[in-house]
């Protein structure tokens, strides 16, 4: 089902903030927009024949999160044993391209599919890192506000250009 226009830009206003609070480092405050049921996936990407139904793995992921999971990836963050990230990398989300679509008998959900590019930097080096692919992530409307309850993210990459994924996608 087509999503009412003002239903569409107060979703693509809510991905905009939310990859600003990831690209000034706000984790704690980045945990709070998901819901309690959240996921996270970032399946492998397999190179496979054209004939094969999928290019990602059912059964390997870089992530598979949950907000548990997420909440003890935020706590190392802040942490003094997060070596893999100190001094912090950069990052910057370009989004773009959202597609979004509404389920008739949900009409506080919302999936939407984004193209996105990440940009990491790190150190003093003119050297930097890029991801690319697409998300699809799934928003809920909590008491109000828009929340994700799901994100699953199909790199491009089928080995990842980064020496870790220590960062926030």
């Amino acid at each position: 089902m087509k999503v009412p226009f003002d239903l569409y830009q107060e979703g693509i206003e809510f991905f905009l903030q939310e990859a600003e609070l990831i690209d000034d480092g706000k984790f704690r405050e980045w945990l709070e927009l998901m819901t309690e049921d959240f996921t996270y996936r970032i399946p492998v990407r397999v190179t496979r024949e054209k004939a094969a139904p999928t290019e990602f793995s059912d059964l390997a992921s870089h992530m598979d999160e949950t907000k548990n999971t997420m909440e003890m990836r935020v706590i190392r963050a802040y942490s003094e044993y997060n070596w893999a990230e100190d001094p912090v990398s950069r990052t910057r989300h370009f989004l773009t391209n959202f597609r979004a679509t509404m389920d008739e008998n949900a009409e506080n959900v919302i999936q939407y599919k984004t193209n996105f590019l990440l940009y990491r930097g790190k150190f003093d080096l003119p050297t930097f890192q890029f991801l690319s692919g697409e998300r699809h992530d799934t928003i809920r409307r909590v008491d109000g506000q828009w929340k994700i309850s799901k994100r699953l993210i199909l790199l491009d990459h089928a080995t990842i250009p980064m020496n870790n994924l220590a960062i926030f996608i």
